[in-house]
């Protein structure tokens, strides 16, 4: 029993063994190929237009505010551009989100189809890997938008 028990597990040792030999495997900086996307540049210039705006009505806001002469006013004041405040920044903050999840995508695509146009059928992130794969990083930052 322990005899059959063994050479099943060897079996399968040596199967894997020979299923790993072909695989193709290839390692792609995803870091890199990130910074390098114009995709991305964009939308974080995008992002940054957008607080400035932000911080530049806040500061409008604020003026407002100070130039009540009651209290019950101030306070009134404060508490309609303190909701609306939240509103823009719940907005620029979900648009982002969504314009970030459609570049990861993109990209996860172009690494994807990069990686079966050379015949790979595995990808693994580069920062995981500390031996062997072929990186492919510059190939997928060519077709990067």
């Amino acid at each position: 029993m322990k005899k059959t028990l063994s050479l099943t597990l060897m079996a399968l040792i040596l199967g894997s063994g020979i299923a790993m030999a072909e695989q193709k495997i290839a390692v792609v900086d995803v870091q890199a190929v990130v910074a390098k996307s114009a995709q991305v540049q964009a939308l974080k210039k995008e992002q940054q237009t957008k607080m400035q705006d932000l911080e530049k009505w806040l500061k409008t806001a604020q003026a407002d505010v100070e130039k009540q002469k009651t209290k019950e006013g101030k306070e009134k004041l404060l508490k309609k551009y303190n909701s609306e405040f939240a509103k823009k920044k719940e907005a620029i903050a979900k648009d982002y989100a969504s314009k970030l999840k459609a570049v990861d995508k993109s990209i996860t695509e172009t690494i994807s189809n990069t990686a079966n146009a050379k015949g790979y059928n595995m990808v693994i992130s580069k920062g995981v890997v500390v031996f062997g794969g072929d990186d492919i990083t510059a190939d997928v930052q060519k077709v990067v938008k």
